[in-house]
């Protein structure tokens, strides 16, 4: 495994780019910007690095998209050695292409890298990745109304070997796939699903990083959640305090002016999350990530000290908490005005209809 030396030049890569002799036309491209959905349909290419130990990062290119061979004996099929990243890229009213804080994401997957025994992967090399695909499949980005290409970067050991270490041969893709507006019919509140029995990261261990297996995990559990009629699940840790749901962060609005996300080890650090923070801050609320138990949550609302529970990921952005259920309780939350507007400030800076103050915004056409 490497680690990165930040002080380091990187050479930018010289990709091979083989295009996709039965790529869709522009007719089945726009047949399926008429009703993306999330994750159904994909571009015609995607990005394809190796890694090795003696040769590091090597063999870029752009390829068709396809399948995948792997050895029966490569090592993620058996020590789930897998990390991943979800970044999406966004059509302006020019035409131009941006994508939003890609060195947050790029960072992210680093951290998640060590904690899985792989390699990291430069910033340079990730955003570059995000460049050479938009370069070939750039008409595959949407226009309409919340409608954008959404990314998936992710790395997995490949290495034919059943000795329990890290591995010494690893794969990074890029694939890409359009993406329609996450709620068809407009934001939504959601009913939530108390897990009291089942977790989906331990103290220690993976819950920090976008793996697999945290999501493996949260399955089981989001199913209990859907036969109970709840969207989503939120998890506690071993001292009660409310860690996320399957996917996404979760933020409480306190009438005092305070916004208050969880925190721990063992939750994801989410870029949506942090980006609706500082728009908060900038408004004059008060920010604070700290631990909040379950009970903190359900007597805030009793009591009126919560005025608003949502939920945010790359996904959906924002989501209202309409209520929290578990065994024996059906507890309706209030709903406020602050997710909403967030909600509208944070799209209208990715899709370039707003002033970009911090500067998150990056292109990828040109």
């Amino acid at each position: 495994m490497t680690t990165i030396d930040e002080t380091a030049t990187v050479t930018p890569l010289k990709f091979m780019v083989m295009k996709n002799l039965a790529a869709a036309t522009r007719a089945q491209v726009a047949e399926v910007h008429e009703n993306p959905g999330f994750g159904v349909a994909f571009t015609d290419h995607m990005v394809d690095i190796c890694w090795s130990a003696k040769g590091g990062w090597h063999r870029p290119r752009v390829q068709p998209y396809g399948p995948i061979a792997l050895d029966p004996a490569a090592s993620v099929l058996h020590y789930a050695q897998e990390i991943f990243e979800g970044i999406k890229a966004y059509r302006h009213e020019d035409g131009s292409i941006h994508t939003f804080r890609p060195d947050r994401n790029a960072a992210r997957m680093q951290a998640s890298a060590r904690r899985l025994a792989l390699p990291e992967l430069p910033t340079e090399y990730f955003i570059q990745s995000l460049r050479e695909i938009v370069a070939v499949d750039g008409h595959w980005v949407p226009s309409g109304a919340d409608q954008s290409l959404y990314l998936r970067p992710f790395m997995f050991a490949k290495e034919a070997f059943l000795g329990v270490r890290a591995a010494q041969k690893v794969a990074y893709y890029v694939i890409a796939s359009p993406a329609g507006a996450y709620f068809s019919g407009g934001v939504k509140p959601v009913r939530i699903w108390l897990s009291e029995y089942y977790a989906r990261a331990g103290r220690g261990g993976t819950g920090k990083a976008k793996t697999g297996g945290n999501y493996a995990s949260s399955l089981l559990a989001q199913s209990e959640a859907s036969a109970k009629g709840c969207d989503q699940v939120v998890f506690l840790n071993e001292e009660r305090n409310v860690e996320e749901l399957g996917g996404m962060n979760v933020v409480f609005v306190f009438k005092d002016g305070r916004v208050v996300t969880p925190e721990s080890d063992s939750i994801l650090e989410g870029i949506t999350r942090d980006s609706l923070l500082q728009l908060a801050e900038d408004r004059g609320y008060t920010v604070e990530k700290r631990p909040i138990s379950i009970d903190e949550w359900r007597e805030g609302v009793a009591s009126g000290e919560i005025v608003e529970v949502f939920a945010c990921g790359t996904a959906a952005v924002v989501t209202p908490i309409g209520a929290l259920v578990g065994e024996g309780f059906d507890e309706p939350q209030p709903l406020g005005e602050l997710a909403l507007s967030l909600r509208e400030e944070l799209t209208d800076i990715q899709y370039g209809r707003r002033e970009d103050k911090h500067g998150w915004l990056l292109r990828l056409d040109a």
